[in-house]
């Protein structure tokens, strides 16, 4: 493969890989070095990435191997990831405040999950991976991974709801 294929290929998965890498590192700056890690790993098997189908679940594996490695050696504490909600046309400033504040909260929710449902949730629902592309990168039996997210969303839902009836209190 040459450089030329390497950046055509690869580069445009910078994005995903990044996204992963905050999510589960809850530090950008720790997450833009994973990403480069995972890159220069790329680079020096580039000649074999051939025979991989699917190079886009290589990378995502190779991304969250990584993170969850940095994660056991570091014992780091999870943060918040900066929350990034799309205004929405037609929505009152006091809807887009609490739409916000809901997907905080939900996010501070999804934060306290297994690691598994974690990743699980977080592939399937912010970078909207199918099944079968969760399956590849995580290496979970596809049972596993829909137990897990619906487990996942349901004590999500479970939060905000007793959150909600709290604050209505």
């Amino acid at each position: 493969m040459t450089t030329e294929e390497f950046t055509l290929k690869l580069l445009p998965k910078k994005d995903k890989l990044f996204r992963l890498a905050v999510f589960l590192l809850k530090n950008r700056e720790e997450a833009e070095d994973t990403v480069q890690e995972v890159y220069l790993k790329l680079w020096d098997i580039k000649e074999r990435l051939e025979k991989y189908n699917n190079m886009e679940a290589v990378m995502m594996t190779m991304t969250r191997n990584r993170c969850l490695d940095k994660l056991k050696t570091k014992r780091e504490k999870f943060g918040s990831l900066n929350e990034n909600i799309n205004n929405q046309p037609y929505t009152s400033v006091m809807e887009q405040s609490v739409q916000k504040d809901m997907v905080m909260q939900a996010r501070r929710f999804m934060d306290r999950l297994p690691e598994q449902q974690k990743t699980i949730i977080h592939l399937r629902d912010v970078e909207g991976y199918e099944y079968e592309e969760i399956k590849e990168i995580t290496g979970f039996d596809l049972n596993y991974i829909r137990v897990n997210l619906s487990r996942a969303r349901k004590s999500i839902r479970t939060s905000l709801i007793k959150l909600e009836e709290n604050e209505l209190r």
